[in-house]
């Protein structure tokens, strides 16, 4: 396992705290989230804006403890792959 300074763990920790508020704001202010939302998912999108920020929400979560962080990154890797194929069906 690769050895991180204490100040590369605290930015990750930080980016963590910023991706699960992103992710809060999600529940907090759907509306804002519509118009990024509605492209790639336009049925039932409420609906995938509650599940985006449930899985945003969980990745910061899991970003914050150094104990869950590998388990996060693949949980990111996943969503932004989950999130490109979205995007490319859309496109096409």
């Amino acid at each position: 396992m690769t050895q991180h300074s204490p100040r590369t763990m605290d930015r990750v920790s930080i980016a963590g705290v910023a991706v699960a508020g992103l992710g809060a704001a999600h529940f907090c202010a759907p509306q804002l989230f519509a118009p990024i939302t509605q492209p790639l998912f336009p049925e039932d999108t409420r609906g995938w804006t509650y599940r985006n920020g449930a899985t945003e929400t969980a990745i910061g979560a899991g970003l914050i403890a150094s104990r869950t962080r590998p388990v996060a990154v693949a949980g990111l890797a996943a969503y932004l792959g989950f999130l490109a194929y979205r995007v490319a069906r859309t496109v096409r």
